[in-house]
């Protein structure tokens, strides 16, 4: 513990005796100066105890002298007697009282490096305790991070050693430990302070208030692989900052370690899809990736258009429900092996284009991923979750890119530019099969109008619409003209 400017008064062998500021004896005294300067604040810091015979004090700058030792921070004056003043002046204890500073007289015998000695023992003796507490902290830290669970032991060992709360969360300000679990109730609080550090992008640390509780909170690792943030009902001294950076650069060690052994664990995966893809049996191995296959028969769903796979993957990891299911990267997107039970838990990724298989087997894993990735493609133009049993609902059209449907549409339809009469009679033509009759009824012309039209169509095409084929190119050019957004 600091020495109090209480601590002092209490040596008997100094002597010391305080004419006012009693109130405030319990202020930690940082060093002990002596100066005899009519004005000393500017060579202070804050929190040193003064010492002085007020050499070149007079009474009616007592005031101003307290003024400005107060504005400075100062712990306490001490007033030595017998020299140049008989006693404490009375200015300076009617100042020192009404301002709160502690005011000790010296007595004669007591010389004041007897009182530099003291507050200097005091100090070393503080700062070797803090260094102590400081090496078994971080002992105890280390020995935590040695546990089979060292993440979550040392966020427990920290909250213990600081009798505070302590909040582990990932790159996304996402909680991954609590110490207590009941902490975790604290982040939606936090979450404007910890996207004002991830806005920093580094190395970053902050300090604020949230109600009553005081909180420090730091980024973990250069790019940040996450945040530690602990707060308590009381302010945090030096050595518990000492404390946090030790438990911090630990933390930060144990996440590379982490990310390192769950990015070798994808690229597994990975390996291992590509083997059953191949018709490999592997399931003998997965255990050891801590993999398990849905029951058969499975789904496979495609996750596609993920600017980040890596964080996806992390992300449907945290949220995986019981169920078992297999996870793995294939190129640019990830692919899901789910039973019906967990497919809601993969179909409702937002930001992503998912597609589904029909219910597939092992043997047929191929054959899935192909339907589930034909899928996804639909599910990017669409924007919805795409089935492969639904593609036949969707059209020819949307398997089709639309910039090269575009294209399609306008080489076939050029000759027709400009020309909306014979646009429309073609369409409301082809759309009646071809029949005369229903089609003019429909366009409000006659039907001899109507052929006049088909025509003068055929005669700028340069081809003959008695064709099947030439019929079906202009339907789908034209539907395509029709699609919203075209």
């Amino acid at each position: 513990m600091p020495l109090t400017v209480r601590d002092l008064v209490a040596d008997a062998a100094l002597g010391l005796v305080a004419r006012a500021g009693q109130r405030s004896l319990d202020r930690p005294i940082a060093w002990a100066h002596t100066s005899e300067l009519a004005d000393p604040a500017p060579f202070l810091e804050g929190g040193e105890l003064l010492l002085t015979t007020g050499l070149a004090l007079r009474a009616e700058d007592c005031a101003g002298l307290v003024e400005r030792l107060t504005a400075v921070g100062v712990a306490g004056l001490g007033f030595g007697v017998g020299l140049s003043h008989r006693q404490v002046p009375a200015e300076l204890v009617t100042a020192a009282e009404r301002a709160g500073l502690p005011l000790l007289e010296v007595p004669r015998p007591t010389p004041f490096i007897a009182i530099s000695k003291a507050v200097s023992r005091a100090v070393a003796a503080d700062e070797y305790a803090s260094l102590r507490r400081t090496s078994r902290a971080q002992h105890e830290l280390a020995q935590a991070a040695g546990t089979t669970n060292g993440v979550a032991a040392l966020v427990r060992k920290l909250a213990l050693l600081l009798d505070s709360w302590v909040l582990l969360l990932d790159a996304g300000g996402r909680l991954l430990h609590s110490s207590p679990a009941t902490a975790g109730s604290r982040l939606p609080d936090l979450e404007p302070e910890v996207a004002k550090v991830r806005a920093k992008r580094g190395l970053a640390a902050a300090g604020f208030s949230l109600g009553d509780q005081e909180v420090s909170m730091q980024a973990l690792g250069g790019p940040a692989r996450g945040f530690l943030v602990v707060g308590r009902g009381e302010p945090f001294a030096t050595t518990d900052h000492h404390v946090i950076n030790s438990a911090a650069s630990l933390l930060t060690l144990a996440l590379e370690q982490v990310e390192a052994l769950a990015s070798a664990r994808r690229r597994l995966r990975a390996d291992f899809l590509a083997l059953m893809l191949r018709g490999e049996q592997v399931q003998d191995v997965l255990a050891d990736l801590h993999a398990e296959l849905p029951p058969e028969p499975f789904r496979v769903v495609v996750l596609a258009g993920a600017r980040d796979r890596d964080e996806l993957l992390s992300r449907l990891a945290a949220d995986q429900p019981s169920a078992p299911a297999y996870l793995a990267e294939h190129g640019d997107v990830v692919v899901g092996l789910v039973g019906d039970g967990a497919l809601d838990w993969l179909t409702g990724q937002v930001g992503v284009a998912v597609g589904v298989s029909e219910p597939c087997e092992l043997a047929g894993l191929a054959e899935g991923l192909r339907q589930a990735q034909q899928a996804a493609r639909a599910a990017k133009r669409s924007d919805t979750v795409v089935h492969f049993a639904d593609l036949a609902g969707y059209g020819l059209l949307n398997l089709v890119p639309g910039a090269d449907a575009q294209a399609f549409a306008e080489a076939v339809l050029a000759p027709l530019r400009g020309q909306g009469v014979l646009l429309e009679s073609l369409q409301t033509w082809l759309a009646h099969h071809g029949q005369w009759d229903p089609a003019a009824n429909r366009l409000g012309v006659h039907r001899h109008t109507l052929r006049n039209r088909v025509r003068k169509v055929e005669e700028l095409l340069g081809r003959s619409l008695d064709q099947p084929g030439v019929r079906a190119e202009l339907w789908l050019a034209l539907q395509v003209l029709d699609r919203p957004g075209e």
